[in-house]
């Protein structure tokens, strides 16, 4: 691996448990978002081809060799590409599609690349996620929100999709009631006049009370599954905010984790947290609570109370159904994505949850005290503790370009090699924020291995 300098890196300052140890693998890259394992061991790395910020780029499998050359395997033009799974001799990638929407790719060794699903609701604040391969050969995914708490407004502006897609809304699952909730202000396309926008409708449409607005799938704030030959997507479960990283555990089940609200736009939610799920697949889809609530507890309560500001009001008339309660509760904005589950004693920690957390993007997404996340945790499944795992060394907390040192910037996946006996982490590179919007920088991505002490990687 050649230095790069808009990206030093050194393993000697990051931090992790006692008979750990803590390698780089590959540099380079260019806004990876997740990282699989062929038949033999190979492995292989997704760049996502978009970041927030409004940088497009190629979106590409890449193999990772040894020395950490980089050899392309296959490539598109409709990112972000937002993680990879390998099953049954192909690769299975979520193509967020910023620009022409959201599809499941199916690509093979040879780079040869089939959607499985294309048309899924994706050009908005969040894309489309996953994916993991399921025990019973489905492949499962993730399909975030339009908007940050379902109401059409000036943050998705500078998000940059609203002038390219103006008519987008937010799609339910299932038929809803809504219950007159409108949110009047400027309108972000045309300043000088003002405009009234409800739940669910696009920019300038008001919601009246009792107007029930019709479900379909795809649906955004979801867990859908495909065949791995493709097929109609069916839904697994709704009412999720940012459903990013699926993982299953070693119990079959399927753990999910769930980006929160942010304190932005007409509707704003202060101070929910990340959230991790099991999710249970029920007939018909069970609701976990988005946009109304937040891991199972009610926004329009006290607790989530913007400062200054009303309490938030219920943009829905009718539940679908009580949410269910949460396996754990990260920090608020710490964006914690992709997962993996231990299954082998030579790592440890087996049947617990390993969580990349990418980190905040203040002012966007609301301020915070001191820069949240950075790093990667492990979660106790039963119990919903989290505890530190990987992290910069330090008193401070932020990414190594703040701290000015060689460690993680922003981890976004975390994933076992076959053996169960390394840990790798996908960490996206430089990302810095400011009231400008997020700026992120390319060729600075990085993968880091974390091995027992003395194990063979």
């Amino acid at each position: 691996m050649k230095p790069n300098p808009q990206r030093p890196f050194d393993a000697a300052d990051i931090l992790v448990p006692d008979g750990y140890v803590v390698e780089p693998v590959a540099a380079g890259l260019t806004y990876p978002t997740g990282i699989a394992f062929d038949d033999k061991g190979a492995m292989f790395v997704v760049e996502s081809g978009y970041a927030y910020g409004e940088d497009f780029t190629k979106p590409r499998i890449v193999e990772v060799q040894p020395g950490g050359n980089l050899r392309e395997v296959a490539a598109g033009g409709n990112g972000p590409w937002n993680g990879i799974a390998y099953h049954g001799g192909a690769f299975f990638v979520s193509e967020g599609g910023e620009s022409d929407g959201g599809r499941i790719l199916r690509i093979t060794p040879e780079g040869n690349i089939t959607a499985l699903v294309s048309g899924l609701p994706s050009q908005g604040d969040h894309h489309t996620n996953g994916p993991a391969v399921g025990p019973d050969g489905l492949v499962y995914f993730g399909q975030g929100t339009v908007t940050n708490s379902a109401v059409v407004g000036q943050d998705n502006l500078e998000f940059g999709w609203l002038k390219r897609h103006p008519e987008l809304h937010d799609v339910p699952c299932k038929d809803v009631t809504l219950a007159g909730q409108n949110y009047t202000g400027k309108n972000p396309l045309k300043p000088d006049t003002e405009i009234s926008t409800g739940a669910y409708m696009p920019l300038g449409k008001r919601g009246e009370k009792g107007e029930v607005v019709k479900g379909a799938v795809p649906c955004n704030g979801a867990i859908m599954r495909v065949p791995a030959n493709g097929g109609p997507p069916e839904l697994v479960a709704w009412g999720f905010r940012n459903p990013f990283g699926l993982a299953f555990g070693p119990d079959g089940k399927l753990y999910v984790s769930e980006n929160g609200y942010d304190m932005r736009g007409s509707r704003q939610v202060f101070g929910a947290p990340d959230v991790l799920w099991r999710v249970e697949p029920t007939a018909g889809g069970t609701w976990y609570g988005w946009p109304e609530y937040s891991a199972g507890q009610p926004i329009t309560g006290d607790r989530f109370k913007p400062p200054g500001q009303e309490k938030v009001k219920p943009v829905l008339a009718v539940r679908p159904n009580d949410p269910p309660a949460p396996v754990a509760l990260f920090g608020v904005h710490s964006s914690s994505n992709g997962l993996d589950v231990s299954r082998n004693p030579a790592f440890g920690h087996v049947g617990e949850a390993f969580v990349a957390q990418f980190g905040d993007l203040t002012p966007a997404s609301g301020k915070v005290l001191n820069p949240v996340g950075y790093r990667v945790v492990r979660v106790e499944l039963t119990k919903g503790i989290i505890t530190d795992f990987m992290s910069n060394r330090g008193s401070k907390v932020g990414p190594a370009s703040l701290l000015k040192s060689g460690g993680l910037e922003r981890p976004v996946a975390a994933k076992f090699d076959p053996t169960g006996a390394n840990l790798y982490i996908v960490d996206f590179g430089v990302m810095t924020t400011s009231e400008a919007g997020p700026k992120p920088l390319k060729n600075t991505g990085m993968i880091w291995r974390v091995r027992r002490a003395g194990g063979t990687p």
